[in-house]
């Protein structure tokens, strides 16, 4: 089992190039830091010989080899089929796509349910798919107190007619996870598809698709690490039976069929990349993925003690509000609030101090009027593995300073 003593942030913080200044970084949860090595393999994929993928040239060759490359790398990450990870420009694209694919199926009578916990990449994709096949959309609510999404919250919304559910791994604006096993359970049992985004969970856990019951898993690589770029892994004979629109002449084979044109091949250079960083976190020995499985471990332990340390620091501070219950299962992720003053000035004090924690709604509009925040949320901070304790010392001085000097400029 992974212990603090495996995981050595100075060491780790060498490696990324935007440490070198003087900023603590705590938004990574809207995109992380990059380390040099991912840089350097993205940019040794461009200037490398590359051609359309083929197996006549060696550039053709050079191709395809970063594209099943890239995929056995995810399929490690996620614990999944290299078979059934499919690429697209972002999360938000590849779910606008699936929806449409999946909606061909969908007749009037049938429900979709989604979540008020979700981020909206998660929620509008298939609201609109519904609406134009004409299907009902449910919607499981979450306690706002404590932040928490429910097995019953979803199990109260479903039906006979279900066709679909989507729901979030871990909440985008709070951090908290439902227990997706759990849920898949009852969805499977109640014959629907389960889409789960796992963008902001994939970067703090080991993720196992088939072990969470995921039909379809959502993450997004410039999240882990990695370049901008979204990926989703199913089972190839699910993603075989689905027809998604596509250009007559192009590959129907999958997961091929499913992405609309030529790869970024250099961002798949720098996706596995970032995956074969996150492997090398905590030293061992083993094949990608149980080196993976130990990393994560030790990140876990890292960010759990780093979370623990911000908790306690912010919720000393008069006046500052933590969202969501601190004894949840969650990411290392806190939204907080000042009171007296709105989320987009705190965000801006702080930036003064050399405190990157971003305001907002982040996408999660749903969840941050369910929570009483209206659109203008929260401020969210965010740990990642390149944080260490006088990261969050600076974070918990400077939103002391603000909170102190409340409305004065």
């Amino acid at each position: 089992m992974s212990t603090p003593s495996e995981y050595d942030v100075s060491a780790i913080r060498t490696r990324f190039p935007a440490l070198t200044g003087e900023v603590a970084f705590f938004d990574g949860p809207g995109g992380s830091q990059v380390p040099a090595a991912v840089a350097e393999a993205v940019g040794t994929a461009m200037v490398s010989p590359v051609s359309n993928r083929g197996t006549v040239t060696a550039s053709e060759r050079r191709a395809d080899e970063l594209v099943t490359g890239a995929r056995a790398a995810v399929g490690d990450l996620l614990g999944a089929d290299p078979g059934g990870v499919v690429f697209g420009r972002s999360m938000t694209q590849l779910t606008y796509d699936f929806a449409r694919a999946l909606a061909k199926r969908w007749r009037p009578g049938d429900e979709v349910v989604v979540t008020r916990l979700d981020h909206d990449a998660n929620i509008r994709p298939w609201v609109q798919a519904a609406e134009a096949a004409g299907a009902t959309v449910r919607w499981a609510g979450f306690d706002p107190r404590a932040g928490v999404l429910t097995v019953r919250d979803v199990v109260e919304q479903l039906s006979a007619r279900t066709r679909l559910v989507a729901v979030t791994a871990a909440a985008n604006l709070l951090g908290t996870r439902p227990d997706i096993p759990a849920v898949a359970e009852a969805v499977h049992a109640a014959g629907a598809l389960l889409y789960v985004d796992g963008v902001h969970y994939t970067p703090h856990s080991t993720v196992d698709v088939q072990e969470i019951g995921a039909d379809f898993f959502a993450c997004s690589p410039y999240k882990f690490l990695g370049p901008h770029l979204g990926a989703v892994a199913a089972d190839p004979a699910l993603l075989r039976s689905l027809r998604p629109d596509k250009l007559l002449p192009s590959s129907d084979t999958v997961p091929e069929r499913f992405e609309l044109g030529t790869l970024p091949y250099e961002l798949l250079a720098g996706t596995a990349a970032a995956v074969d960083f996150l492997a090398e976190l905590a030293a061992g020995t083993g094949n990608r993925r149980e080196r993976l499985v130990r990393s994560m471990a030790a990140l876990r332990v890292h960010e759990d003690e780093l979370l623990a340390r911000a908790e306690e620091g912010l919720a000393a501070v008069p006046d500052v509000v933590l969202h969501g219950d601190p004894g949840r299962a969650r990411t290392p992720t806190l939204l907080f609030t000042v009171d007296g003053l709105s989320p987009r000035a705190v965000y801006e004090r702080l930036a003064l101090s050399g405190v990157n924690a971003p305001a907002g709604h982040f996408y999660a509009l749903e969840c941050a009027r369910w929570l009483g925040l209206g659109d203008a949320g929260g401020v969210r901070a965010g740990i990642a593995p390149y944080t260490d304790e006088s990261d969050v010392d600076r974070l918990v001085a400077a939103v002391g300073e603000i909170a102190a000097a409340g409305g004065r400029s």
